[in-house]
C-alpha cells in the first residue's frame, strides 16, 4: 500500500467527529459493537479508552470474578475483543492439593472453612496489553498476561503469557510467529502510541495503517530521534 501522506490536514480535522471514547456505542445505528469503558461496573475491572467489544454487555464475558479472591482483570487501550470471547478468573480453581476438589466452603450447610490462600492455585491478576485483537470465542485463563499488539486466535485457550506482538493459535494456544521482526517490535513498545493524545493518534493513522514496514520502521526512527 502506498501512503502519500502520513499527517492530516488542518482541514480534514476540523471536519471530523472526535472520537469520544465515553460513548458506550460509537458506530451509529449499531447496538452490539461497544466500547467497554464506559459500561465497566465492577471496580475490580479496568479496561482503557476505545478497548471495544463485539456485544453490548462486557461483564458476562467474564466468569467466576468473585470479590473475595481480590483479582483483577486490567485490560490496556484500543483493543479489539470478538464475540464469544470468555475472560476465566481465578474463582473457577479449586484447592488441588486435598483428597477432593469439592469446595465445600461456598454450599450452604456445609461445615467447612474456606482453604487459605497457599493451598489454592490462584495466579493473580489478569492483564491484557494494548492494541491487542482476541478472536472470536477464545478463552483467557486466570492470571494470564497478554503484551501489546499480540492476536489471538479463535477459538484459542490462552493459559500461559503470551509476548507482544505475537500470533497465537489453538488449545493451549501456541506461538505460530511474531508480527513483525525485532527492531520493528522494540521501536513500537518504545513509541506506545496509544498513550498519546487524540489528536496526535488522529495525524499517525496513515502510519498506523501502513503497510510498508520499512517505511513505518524510518518514521518510527525519526520520531525516536525528536
Amino acid at each position: 500500500m502506498k501512503v502519500t501522506h502520513l499527517h492530516s490536514t488542518k482541514k480534514d480535522r476540523k471536519n471530523r467527529i472526535s472520537p469520544n471514547p465515553d460513548n458506550p456505542f460509537p458506530i451509529k445505528g449499531i447496538d452490539y459493537v461497544c466500547y467497554v469503558k464506559p459500561i465497566i461496573k465492577n471496580p475490580n475491572v479496568i479496561v482503557g479508552d476505545f478497548t471495544y467489544i463485539s456485544d453490548s454487555d462486557f461483564e458476562r464475558h467474564i466468569s467466576h470474578h468473585y470479590a473475595f479472591n481480590g483479582d483483577k482483570l486490567i485490560i490496556g487501550k484500543f483493543c479489539q475483543i470478538a464475540a464469544g470471547v470468555e475472560f476465566v478468573m481465578n474463582g473457577a480453581n479449586h484447592q488441588m492439593n486435598a483428597v477432593s476438589t469439592f469446595p465445600f466452603n461456598i454450599f450452604e450447610g456445609w461445615n467447612a472453612p474456606p482453604p487459605t490462600p497457599e493451598n489454592l492455585p490462584l495466579k493473580g491478576d489478569t492483564i491484557i496489553g494494548n492494541d491487542v485483537w482476541i478472536g472470536q470465542n477464545a478463552t483467557i485463563l486466570p492470571g494470564v498476561r497478554i503484551g501489546d499488539g499480540a492476536i489471538i486466535g479463535a477459538n484459542a485457550v490462552v493459559g500461559s503469557n503470551i509476548a507482544p506482538y505475537s500470533i497465537v493459535v489453538g488449545n493451549p494456544a501456541k506461538e505460530i510467529r511474531k508480527r513483525f521482526d525485532e527492531e520493528l517490535i522494540s521501536l513500537l513498545l518504545a513509541f506506545q502510541w496509544w498513550d498519546k493524545s487524540i489528536d496526535e493518534i488522529q495525524t499517525l493513522i496513515p502510519l498506523l495503517t501502513c503497510s510498508d514496514l520499512q517505511r513505518v520502521k524510518g518514521e518510527l526512527k525519526k520520531q525516536r530521534e525528536k
